[in-house]
């Protein structure tokens, strides 16, 4: 039930969690920026800032697409499939 309490929390406050993660996100960036050397990448993009972090996040949109798109070719059935013989 705790976590329950937890998440209407943060439901409630949702401009103030979107908030900390953009700061977040950019706390983490600038890290990168700053923090990472970049003698050793293997390709031009791995030199830029948060290039792991965009491939991430852009791999994830991608498997959230197919995924539904994959689930809309058959998987997914209406719920009276069966009928009701």
């Amino acid at each position: 039930m705790i976590i329950v309490r937890f998440i209407e929390f943060l439901r409630n406050r949702l401009r103030t969690v979107i908030l900390f993660c953009l700061i977040l996100l950019a706390l983490l960036v600038l890290g990168d920026w700053l923090l990472v050397g970049r003698e050793h990448a293997h390709t031009a993009a791995e030199r830029w800032p948060g290039f792991w972090s965009l491939f991430g996040f852009a791999v994830c949109v991608v498997i959230i697409f197919v995924s539904k798109w994959y689930g809309r070719l058959g998987i997914m059935k209406p719920e009276d499939y069966y009928g009701d013989d």
